[in-house]
C-alpha cells in the first residue's frame, strides 16, 4: 500500500536566538514544525514553557506539530490546540487518563497524537488507537538532540503499523532520522519523520529536508 511521507523537522537544534529565521530555512518544503516541549520533570533537559510555546506557535508560518515530553498533561495538552497547533502529541508514561486528554486534544480542533518511550511496549497502549490519530515511536530516549538512532526500535515500529492496520493513523518516528536512518525506518512501516540534527546542522537545512523525502518516497509506494 502506497503511504504518504511527510517531513516534520524539529526546531530542538535550531538557533533559538533566530527562530524565525530558522523556521523559514524550511517552511516551504516541511510538511509540519516538530516542537518538542520539555519541563525537566519527565525528561532532563528544558525547551519552552506554554507562553513561549504559544508564540512560536501562532507565530509559525506553517503547522506545528506539538510532542508535550511533560509530566502532568492532561491540563496542559489540549491549550496547546487552542492556541493553533495542528497536531498535539501527549506520552502514554507522563498521562494518567490518555483517553480523556486524547478526547480534549480532538475536541479542540487538532489531531491527537500518543508517544512511547523506547522501552514502552505498544502492546499496552493498542486500546486506544481509536482515540489516536498519530503513534509515536521513539528512536532515541526523549529529552535531546543529536543522539544514536535506535535500530532495535524498529520493530515496535512494525508492531504499530500492524495495529494501524489500513486506517488513516500516522506512524511517526522520532530520534536520530537522517540519510542513513530514514530508509530503514520507512521499511519498518513509519511515514511520518521528525528531523532535527540532519536538518538544522546541514549546509542548506531546505535542501536536506528535500532529499529525506526524496530518499523515501520510492520505498513507501
Amino acid at each position: 500500500m502506497s503511504r504518504e511521507i511527510r517531513i516534520t523537522p524539529s526546531i530542538l537544534n535550531a538557533d533559538f536566538d533566530h527562530l524565525d529565521k530558522e523556521i523559514g530555512k524550511i517552511a516551504q518544503v516541511s510538511d509540519l514544525i516538530h516542537l518538542d516541549v520539555m519541563d525537566n520533570i519527565f525528561v532532563p533537559n528544558f525547551t519552552f514553557d506554554f507562553e513561549s510555546a504559544s508564540k512560536i506557535i501562532q507565530n509559525c508560518p506553517i503547522g506545528v506539530d506539538a510532542h508535550l515530553m511533560v509530566a502532568d498533561v492532561e491540563e496542559i495538552a489540549p491549550l496547546y490546540a487552542q492556541v493553533g497547533c495542528e497536531s498535539v502529541t501527549i506520552h502514554a508514561e507522563a498521562t494518567k487518563d490518555i483517553a480523556k486528554t486524547l478526547r480534549a486534544i480532538r475536541s479542540e480542533g487538532a489531531r491527537s497524537g500518543l508517544a512511547v518511550k523506547p522501552q514502552t511496549s505498544i502492546a499496552d497502549y493498542e486500546q486506544f488507537s481509536d482515540l489516536v490519530d498519530m503513534f509515536l515511536i521513539m528512536t532515541v530516549e526523549p529529552g535531546f538532540g543529536g543522539q544514536k538512532f535506535m535500530n532495535d526500535m524498529m520493530e515496535k515500529v512494525r508492531a504499530t503499523r500492524r495495529v494501524i492496520g489500513d486506517r488513516p493513523i500516522w506512524l511517526q518516528v522520532d530520534g536520530g532520522i537522517s540519510l542513513e536512518t530514514i530508509e530503514i525506518a520507512v521499511e519498518a512501516g513509519a511515514d511520518t519523520f521528525v528531523a532535527g540534527s540532519a536538518v538544522f546542522k546541514a549546509d542548506d537545512p531546505a535542501a536536506m529536508v528535500v532529499s529525506l523525502r526524496e530518499l523515501v518516497r520510492g520505498v513507501a509506494n
